[in-house]
């Protein structure tokens, strides 16, 4: 299915960052790594790259990699691409500074959890989490993401989620996005900025 969204011409979800990335990229400091989930066609591991961080990026659709590896082209940075199912990731432990998940509900309540699982495990004690999506009142809008109710964020879902570390940011609100033809139109919004505690 993703495959054969992405092989329209063009890039489904533009070629900005995602606006939740930029106006965090405080986060992004030059030397650091980060892992980009589902990055898709590359436009936030691309930005992470510009920014001067060691970007990590995966994404299942083999047809996404190759676009993003001619936008980190185009952009004259690098970034380590992989063609990789969420589900066979390696979550290597402590292994990033920042690990960014920007519209990754395409999965329900038991693939989430193990999502969420992976993203903790991944992360350095001391970094953060960066994760950004669509509550339910984005079905009345219907300006881009799932269809289904189970697979959108809750402040209380991300706060239980992630209660082992430290919530240093979490809120829902709404706010017009244009993010190309995937995103576009008034939305409602989560950002989750969670920090991993040392032992």
């Amino acid at each position: 299915m993703w495959n054969d969204r992405y092989a329209k011409p063009g890039y489904l979800f533009g070629t900005e960052p995602a606006r939740f990335l930029s106006d965090h990229k405080g986060y992004l400091k030059a030397g650091h790594t980060a892992l980009a989930i589902a990055d898709g066609e590359g436009r936030n591991s691309v930005f992470m790259a510009g920014q001067g961080v060691r970007v990590t990026a995966m994404d299942s659709a083999d047809v996404a990699v190759k676009k993003a590896r001619a936008l980190a082209q185009a952009a004259g940075v690098e970034v380590d691409f992989n063609v990789a199912d969420i589900d066979k990731w390696d979550w290597r432990a402590e292994a990033y500074d920042i690990v960014v998940g920007v519209f990754i509900q395409f999965v329900g309540p038991e693939g989430r959890a193990a999502q969420f699982q992976g993203m903790k495990q991944a992360v350095k004690p001391g970094g953060h989490i960066l994760l950004h999506g669509y509550t339910p009142k984005q079905l009345e809008f219907g300006t881009g993401g799932p269809a289904f109710v189970d697979n959108l964020y809750t402040e209380d879902m991300l706060r239980e989620g992630f209660c082992d570390f430290e919530i240093v940011e979490l809120r829902a609100y709404e706010r017009e996005i244009d993010e190309g033809a995937g995103h576009a139109g008034m939305s409602a919004l989560i950002d989750l900025v969670a920090r991993k505690p040392f032992p």
